[in-house]
Protein backbone atom coordinates (compact mmCIF):
# COMPACT_ATOMS: atom_id res chain seq x y z
CA UNK A 1 0.00 0.00 0.00
CA UNK A 2 1.31 3.50 -0.30
CA UNK A 3 1.64 5.95 1.60
CA UNK A 4 0.96 9.30 2.03
CA UNK A 5 2.69 12.65 3.62
CA UNK A 6 0.85 15.74 4.10
CA UNK A 7 2.77 18.65 5.27
CA UNK A 8 1.88 22.36 6.42
CA UNK A 9 -1.40 20.89 8.23
CA UNK A 10 -2.39 24.18 10.36
CA UNK A 11 -2.33 23.56 13.98
CA UNK A 12 -6.50 23.74 14.39
CA UNK A 13 -7.14 21.70 11.77
CA UNK A 14 -4.33 19.12 13.51
CA UNK A 15 -5.97 19.52 16.78
CA UNK A 16 -9.56 19.21 15.42
CA UNK A 17 -8.20 15.42 13.81
CA UNK A 18 -6.85 14.71 16.98
CA UNK A 19 -9.93 15.20 18.70
CA UNK A 20 -11.80 13.64 16.56
CA UNK A 21 -9.92 10.64 16.44
CA UNK A 22 -9.97 10.58 20.23
CA UNK A 23 -13.54 10.60 19.94
CA UNK A 24 -13.97 7.83 17.86
CA UNK A 25 -11.81 5.42 19.79
CA UNK A 26 -9.21 5.65 16.35
CA UNK A 27 -5.38 6.69 15.70
CA UNK A 28 -4.94 9.95 14.01
CA UNK A 29 -3.78 7.66 11.05
CA UNK A 30 -6.63 5.59 10.95
CA UNK A 31 -9.05 8.41 11.10
CA UNK A 32 -7.38 10.18 8.51
CA UNK A 33 -7.79 7.01 6.45
CA UNK A 34 -11.60 6.76 7.33
CA UNK A 35 -11.97 10.58 6.30
CA UNK A 36 -10.49 9.78 2.85
CA UNK A 37 -12.39 6.95 2.21
CA UNK A 38 -15.86 8.62 3.30
CA UNK A 39 -14.96 11.69 0.90
CA UNK A 40 -13.53 9.59 -2.48
CA UNK A 41 -14.53 5.63 -1.71
CA UNK A 42 -15.95 3.59 -4.70
CA UNK A 43 -19.91 4.84 -3.64
CA UNK A 44 -18.53 8.65 -4.33
CA UNK A 45 -17.06 7.73 -7.94
CA UNK A 46 -18.49 8.68 -10.87
CA UNK A 47 -19.45 5.63 -12.85
CA UNK A 48 -19.26 5.89 -16.73
CA UNK A 49 -22.72 5.30 -17.31
CA UNK A 50 -23.77 7.78 -14.94
CA UNK A 51 -21.34 10.62 -16.52
CA UNK A 52 -22.61 9.50 -20.47
CA UNK A 53 -25.97 10.11 -19.06
CA UNK A 54 -24.75 13.85 -17.68
CA UNK A 55 -23.24 14.68 -20.50
CA UNK A 56 -26.35 13.85 -22.45
CA UNK A 57 -28.65 15.59 -20.36
CA UNK A 58 -26.48 18.95 -20.43
CA UNK A 59 -26.39 18.45 -24.21
CA UNK A 60 -29.80 18.89 -24.76
CA UNK A 61 -30.11 17.05 -27.72
CA UNK A 62 -33.10 17.84 -30.18
CA UNK A 63 -35.03 14.54 -31.29
CA UNK A 64 -33.54 14.93 -34.49
CA UNK A 65 -29.55 15.27 -33.45
CA UNK A 66 -30.40 11.70 -31.34
CA UNK A 67 -31.82 9.68 -34.25
CA UNK A 68 -28.47 10.12 -35.50
CA UNK A 69 -26.72 8.14 -32.94
CA UNK A 70 -29.69 5.86 -32.69
CA UNK A 71 -29.42 4.93 -36.32
CA UNK A 72 -25.57 4.70 -36.04
CA UNK A 73 -23.48 1.16 -36.18
CA UNK A 74 -22.35 2.06 -33.01
CA UNK A 75 -25.94 1.54 -31.67
CA UNK A 76 -26.10 -1.24 -33.31
CA UNK A 77 -26.06 -4.37 -31.00
CA UNK A 78 -23.83 -6.81 -31.58
CA UNK A 79 -21.38 -4.66 -32.64
CA UNK A 80 -18.52 -5.74 -30.37
CA UNK A 81 -17.98 -8.70 -33.12
CA UNK A 82 -17.65 -6.76 -36.03
CA UNK A 83 -20.66 -7.62 -37.77
CA UNK A 84 -22.54 -4.51 -37.66
CA UNK A 85 -19.60 -2.39 -39.35
CA UNK A 86 -18.59 -5.17 -41.91
CA UNK A 87 -22.71 -5.03 -42.49
CA UNK A 88 -22.24 -1.03 -43.47
CA UNK A 89 -18.54 -1.95 -44.79
CA UNK A 90 -20.24 -4.48 -47.70
CA UNK A 91 -23.31 -1.85 -48.30
CA UNK A 92 -20.78 0.27 -49.04
CA UNK A 93 -19.10 -1.36 -51.59
CA UNK A 94 -22.82 -2.31 -53.02
CA UNK A 95 -22.30 -5.96 -52.25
Amino acid sequence: MAMLTVRNIPDELLGALHLRASQRGHSLETEVREILQSALGPQRQVKLGSLLAEVGRQAALSDEEFAVFEGSALATPGRLDGSAFDRDEANARGA
